[in-house]
């Protein structure tokens, strides 16, 4: 994983967070207006920085090993309207505003829609959108 550069000043509230061993921290996102729980990515210092600095979501890609601006090359960027951290320190809650109502790449508004039916994942939501049409087909 890649660290901040030397020359950046941390701020001491990312101290307070309880890091993974990997640096890392889960970032839950939740629609600041509902409460509805959209999706989870994980955080590093840079990041968590770079969201509160830029006002809008930024993850730690660990597949790609970089920094993911939420809706960077979909358009559904989350807007930071509140940020919490839990008891022990060790998970971020983002309130924010989800652009375009989609937060998952499977083109529905949460990641978070499938449900165990008996002994089941089914799935529980609609597509709003077909992320073939969002992400281009491969």
């Amino acid at each position: 994983m890649q660290d901040s550069p030397a020359n950046v000043v941390q701020p001491d509230w990312l101290d307070d967070i309880q890091w993974t061993e990997d640096g890392l921290v889960p970032a839950i996102a939740q629609d600041a207006d509902n409460g509805d729980i959209l999706m989870m990515a994980w955080m590093n210092r840079e990041s968590l920085r770079l969201t509160v600095e830029e006002g809008q979501a930024v993850y730690w890609s660990r597949s790609r090993g970089k920094l993911w601006r939420k809706g960077e090359s979909s358009g559904h960027q989350q807007v930071l309207r509140d940020i919490r951290l839990d008891c022990d320190a060790d998970v971020v809650l983002l309130k924010v505003e989800q652009k375009g109502g989609i937060a998952c790449h499977t083109g529905r508004r949460s990641c978070f829609y499938r449900t165990l039916k008996d002994g089941q994942w089914v799935s529980a939501d609609p597509v709003i959108k077909d992320p073939n049409t969002i992400y281009g087909s491969n």
